[in-house]
């Protein structure tokens, strides 16, 4: 199940408290105070880690409570310390603290962490409180509480390339296509209800990410349909694939589809409309594709591309625009540069 925003209380562990002892042997009167400090409490940490791909694992509690520390003995012998409880999340996850609405950190690359909620550390025992004065200390410290906080946790993900579109413009199979992805397929809109990932390769030295994101349809900024949950997805997106669709199931012009996902993108964020685009009519098989490209290039002012996941047409084309706009995105240094990883089979 995919899921990309719970709600979570995080606890760290109490520290343990400290002891109260005297020093009991043999021949050695007045042995003094000998009460160990309590161990510290078990902090929560947060960790991005590649390969977690939804916050699901998180979604079945609400409470993630560290151990606490034990208690000092005699001796001088310190309880031990609790380890620190570790969860992980996806790269691209945002906390945020739920009570005061700030993000804590954006854990947007792999091995970046936060502890969200520091353990308590133990408390002295009774060694500590000796003096001239007070030879046989009995008062201690107890161990201090752990940190508490409610936290957000929101997964924006993150991909080199994102498929937009209206629902059933065929994202889903371009990515099954281009990738080892495995997508829902069918013949009806909305097939897609998740963002889905595929790693596409370039050549046998590079690959890149690509995000079949849920189909969008007019006011999904404003929360209609499924894209609205998903739209904060296309924000990690390096570059945009925006495909459309030249025979739509519901007989809509193509040319008005492709503003109204335009339209959605500005509204939701203007960034999004200066995010390099590249535009492909998709089922190039189709009698009206080619007549679509000419009508969207003119709409646009720019090449348009023409593509079919099903017979392979246009594909080569379409890999190598996309590689050529990420190796531009990379020598301009761009704020969010696409990652451009070694390709394993």
């Amino acid at each position: 199940m995919f899921v990309d925003r719970v709600r979570i209380e995080v606890i760290g562990g109490k520290g343990g408290r400290g002891s109260s002892s005297f020093r009991r042997e043999k021949y050695i009167p007045m042995g003094g105070p000998d009460g160990g400090d309590g161990g510290n409490g078990g902090s929560v940490i947060l960790e991005a880690r590649s390969g977690v791909d939804s916050l699901s694992a998180l979604a079945h509690r609400q409470q993630w409570r560290a151990e606490h520390g034990e208690p000092g003995g005699s001796s001088n012998c310190k309880g031990r310390s609790r380890e620190d409880l570790v969860l992980l999340v996806p790269p691209g996850t945002m906390i945020v603290d739920e009570s005061s609405g700030i993000m804590l950190r954006d854990l947007a690359n792999d091995g970046e962490s936060i502890v969200a909620a520091h353990g308590g550390a133990g408390g002295f025992g009774n060694v500590h409180f000796k003096s001239s004065t007070n030879r046989a200390p009995r008062q201690t410290k107890p161990g201090e509480q752990g940190e508490s906080r409610r936290l957000l946790l929101e997964l924006k993900v993150i991909a080199d390339v994102g498929l937009v579109g209206k629902p059933n413009a065929g994202k889903s199979t371009l990515l099954s296509r281009l990738s080892h992805a495995r997508p829902q397929i069918a013949d009806y809109a909305f097939t897609t209800k998740t963002p889905m990932l595929g790693i596409v390769a370039l050549s046998r030295d590079s690959s890149f990410v690509m995000a079949d994101l849920p189909g969008l349809i007019e006011g999904a900024h404003q929360g209609h349909g499924l894209g609205h949950e998903f739209l904060r997805h296309v924000e990690r997106a390096g570059i945009l694939v925006h495909l459309v669709e030249p025979q739509p199931m519901d007989s809509s012009d193509p040319l008005v589809n492709y503003r109204a996902i335009r339209h959605e993108l500005e509204q939701y964020d203007q960034r999004l409309a200066a995010r390099p685009e590249i535009v492909v009519v998709t089922k190039s098989e189709l009698p009206d594709a080619a007549d679509v490209q000419q009508r969207l290039s003119v709409e646009t002012g720019r090449k348009v591309l023409l593509a079919s996941a099903v017979t392979g047409e246009g594909l080569d084309t379409l890999l190598h625009a996309i590689g050529s706009h990420l190796r531009e995105s990379l020598a301009l240094e761009s704020p969010r540069p696409p990652r451009m990883m070694p390709f394993q089979r």
